[in-house]
């Protein structure tokens, strides 16, 4: 059995999804949709900071369920099936269903 865990508010930190953006297609056009989705540039706050405006609540909890989003679809584009236990803290429990469906 799998179990998926979706982190909440207090997790995010400058930096975050830069690699998963560098690295997997389907994170960059994720990453590049909430900015689209947006109308700003979240993904620069996320990967360059200042981290100043990334704690902000504004900020965070987009950019941290952009990377749980992220870090699904690459999951599933490898074929793997998310099911099992999910959970999600604070934040992550908007993540969990959104990303388990």
């Amino acid at each position: 059995m799998r179990a998926f865990f979706f982190p909440g508010q207090g997790s995010q930190y400058v930096g975050m999804g830069l690699d998963l953006s560098e690295t997997f297609p389907e994170a960059k056009h994720v990453f590049e949709e909430i900015d689209d989705t947006l109308e700003q540039n979240l993904s620069k706050i996320m990967f360059e900071g200042p981290e100043e405006e990334l704690i902000l609540t504004e900020n965070t909890q987009p950019a941290l369920m952009a990377v749980s989003i992220a870090i699904t679809e690459i999951i599933k584009k490898r074929g793997f099936i998310i099911s099992g236990v999910m959970a999600g803290h604070s934040l992550g429990e908007y993540s969990s269903p959104h990303c388990c469906k």
